[in-house]
C-alpha cells in the first residue's frame, strides 16, 4: 500500500507540473485572479462531469460519502486556499518573481512542521532530513540570480500563503478517509467560486473564449486530477510526506518546458534533481517501528481485510474491498507503519 501511496503522490506531481508552463501562456491572456478562479472551477467541473459518465462508479461506489462532521474541515480547506491566493498574489505584487517563487518552497516545511506539533503526526530524522534536501533542490531550481533575492513585507504575505497551504494540506489529511472525488468536487467550486468573486472585485472578468476554456481544462488536470490523486496518497502517507513527494512538480514543470517551449536544461537544474532524488530516497527507506496502541474507533471509509486492523464480521465481502460503519477494538501491536488513517497515534 505504502508503494502505491508513494505513487499517486508522485502521479499528482506530475499532473500539477503542467501547471506553470501552461499558465505561463495563460497569463497573458487571462488576469492572475481570473485564472486562478478557472482553474479551480476546471477542476470541480471536470471532475463532475467525469462522475456524471462514470455509471459504474454511481452505482457501485465504494467510497465513504463526506458527513457534516467533516464539513468544518471542508470549509476551513476551501477559507485557507483563497486566503493562501490573496496573500500570494499580494505578495507578488511587492516582490520580485526570484523571491517569491524561493519562498513558496517554505510550503514543505510549513506543511511538515504543523503536521508534527498541532496534528502529532510523527516525523523521525530520516524524514527531516529528506524534507531538507527536497526543500534544498526547491530552493537551487527556483534561484536564478541570488542577487536580487530581497526580503520585504511582500516577502512575509508569500511566508502567509505557504502557511496557509501548510495548514489546509493538514486540512485534506484529516478528511482523506472519505471520498476523494467529493473532496476535489467541493474544493473545486468551492475555492473556484470565492476567487472568482475576488477576481470581481480586484482584478478584471475577460480573456478569449479560448483562453477560458484552456485554463478550465488545465484546472481538471493540474488541479482536479492532481488533487484527487493527492487526497488518495495521504491516507496512508500522511501530510508531510506526501507535501515532501508532491514538491517534485517544478521539476516536471522544467521538463515540460523544455520539451513543449525549448528552455534550456541548467547545470543548477541537474544538481537540484540529485538532490531531490537523494531526499526521496531517504523518504522512501524510512521505517518507522514501535509497540503502539489502537484505541477503540468506529468510522467509515473503503477497505478489505487483508491487514491487520480489519478483523470484523464481514463474510460476504471479506475478500473484497467494500465501505461501511465498522468498529475497531482496541489492539496493541508492534509492526512498520506510516501516519495512516489507522495510525495518528501519538509518539
Amino acid at each position: 500500500m505504502k508503494n502505491y501511496s508513494v505513487l499517486y503522490a508522485i502521479l499528482a506531481a506530475v499532473l500539477f507540473g503542467f501547471n506553470a508552463p501552461i499558465s505561463k501562456l495563460l497569463i497573458n491572456e487571462l488576469n492572475p485572479l481570473f485564472l486562478a478562479a478557472l482553474l479551480y472551477l476546471g477542476a470541480g467541473i471536470g471532475m463532475t462531469v467525469l462522475t456524471f459518465f462514470n455509471q459504474n462508479r454511481k452505482l457501485e461506489s465504494k467510497e465513504a460519502r463526506l458527513t457534516k462532521n467533516e464539513m468544518p474541515y471542508v470549509m476551513l480547506m476551501i477559507s485557507l486556499d483563497i486566503a493562501a491566493a490573496i496573500f500570494l498574489l499580494l505578495g507578488i505584487s511587492m516582490t520580485n518573481s526570484s523571491t517569491a517563487a524561493l519562498l513558496i518552497t517554505f510550503e514543505i516545511a510549513a506543511t511538515a512542521i504543523i503536521a508534527m506539533i498541532i496534528f502529532h503526526e510523527a516525523i523521525g530524522k530520516r524524514l527531516w532530513i529528506a524534507i531538507g534536501f527536497i526543500s534544498l533542490a526547491s530552493i537551487l531550481l527556483t534561484i536564478t540570480d541570488a542577487s536580487s533575492i530581497r526580503v520585504s513585507f511582500g516577502s512575509v504575505l508569500v511566508l502567509l500563503a505557504c502557511i496557509c497551504w501548510g495548514f489546509e494540506n493538514n486540512c485534506t489529511r484529516k478528511i482523506s478517509i472519505k471520498d476523494p472525488l467529493q473532496i476535489v468536487i467541493l474544493k473545486g467550486f468551492g475555492s473556484g467560486l470565492g476567487a472568482l468573486f475576488i477576481a470581481f472585485f480586484w482584478g478584471e472578468l475577460s480573456g478569449s473564449l479560448l483562453s477560458i476554456v484552456l485554463a478550465l481544462m488545465l484546472g481538471f488536470v493540474a488541479y482536479g486530477l492532481s488533487i484527487y490523486f493527492y487526497v488518495k496518497a495521504q491516507r496512508d502517507l500522511g501530510a508531510a510526506r506526501t507535501s515532501a513527494y508532491y514538491a517534485i512538480s517544478p521539476f516536471i514543470g522544467v521538463l515540460i518546458s523544455w520539451l513543449v517551449w525549448r528552455e534550456p536544461i541548467t547545470i543548477s537544474f541537474l544538481i537540484a534533481l540529485g538532490i531531490m532524488v537523494m531526499g526521496s530516497w531517504l523518504g522512501l527507506s524510512e521505517n518507522h517501528e514501535h509497540v503502539h496502541i489502537h484505541n477503540r474507533e468506529t468510522h467509515e471509509h473503503k477497505h478489505n481485510h487483508d491487514d491487520l486492523h480489519h478483523q470484523h464480521d464481514d463474510p460476504p465481502l471479506k475478500d473484497v474491498e467494500h465501505c461501511h460503519v465498522h468498529t475497531h477494538e482496541q489492539m496493541e501491536h508492534d509492526h512498520s507503519h506510516l501516519p495512516d488513517i489507522h495510525h495518528r497515534h501519538d509518539h
